[in-house]
């Protein structure tokens, strides 16, 4: 008994990067990637896993369900969050778990597009693009057909094309994030809307624990404006550090007790075309 449990342990062991990856891109959410993880573990535990012939495509199915269910109720639960919901960030330098094997569909602006499908096209788009399951296998998981399969992950390539402007490298985004950080520090009204495209747009999630825009705010000459009048209280005191949040450069702001607040933009030919404003202390947990 104990070898069979040895033996489950050894082989969830070896797929758990990869459950973890599928979990975190379908919820947005690492405590809720790491629940539905431990629920798959606890099922492993359970299963007549004697009968089970390919044990990785059995703990995908399992995860990927569950990640469907659990993104329908995460919904729900977004309806009473306070002001602009955004993904929570990972430290894809410290955490080889997330972005193992490929670095694909893990830019926080992703994931927040990802937020418009459907669970199963999402489900289906983050196996193909991330995992670069076959269709057949998708299918599988998710409970359709295989040629249905190809239209989810086709609608959700075609929604994310139309949704997003071609992105810089990244290089070039950290060299944009440097420049908005020092103008932004300065309150440089001129420098900060020469950085953002026309239309851009500045998300700041907070769910009411700390003060910050209620609402998305649009536009690069208001925009400059409202970020040029924070400045002094906002950057006081702080230590600023860049950090690797999903993959791009963030900036991280601390002070003695911790940090406050990680920031990150994303940015096209036409300038920096978001910025995203991490200020809920629930979700810095990994940036502490």
């Amino acid at each position: 008994m104990t070898q069979q449990l040895d033996e489950a342990e050894s082989v969830f062991a070896a797929a758990r990067p990869r459950l973890f990856g599928i979990a975190y891109r379908m919820t947005s959410s690492v405590a809720d990637a790491e629940d539905l993880v431990q629920e798959v573990w606890l099922r492993w535990q359970l299963a007549d896993r004697a009968a089970v012939l390919n044990p990785e495509a059995y703990l995908a199915t399992a995860i990927t369900r569950l990640a469907i269910n659990e993104s329908q109720t995460a919904r729900a639960r977004r309806e009473t969050y306070v002001g602009p919901w955004l993904p929570e960030p990972v430290d894809t330098s410290a955490d080889p778990q997330v972005g193992a094997e490929q670095g694909a569909v893990l830019e926080l602006a992703v994931l927040m597009l990802l937020e418009k499908l459907t669970p199963t096209e999402r489900a289906a788009y983050v196996l193909r693009e991330a995992f670069d399951y076959p269709y057949r296998e998708i299918a599988e998981i998710v409970q359709t057909s295989e040629v249905a399969t190809r239209q989810l992950v086709s609608r959700a390539r075609k929604h994310l094309a139309d949704e997003r402007r071609v992105p810089v490298e990244r290089a070039d985004q950290h060299k944009l994030l440097e420049a908005f950080v020092a103008a932004a520090q300065a309150g440089d009204l001129a420098a900060l809307e020469k950085l953002f495209a026309q239309d851009v747009v500045s998300y700041s999630d907070s769910n009411g624990a700390i003060r910050a825009a209620g609402r998305p705010l649009f536009g690069a000459a208001s925009l400059a404006k409202i970020i040029s009048g924070w400045a002094p209280s906002f950057w006081a005191g702080s230590e600023t550090s860049f950090v690797e949040a999903n993959g791009l450069t963030a900036v991280r702001l601390r002070k003695a007790d911790g940090t406050y607040a990680v920031i990150t933009v994303t940015a096209s030919a036409e300038g920096i075309d978001q910025v995203l404003w991490l200020v809920n202390p629930e979700k810095l947990a990994a940036f502490q």
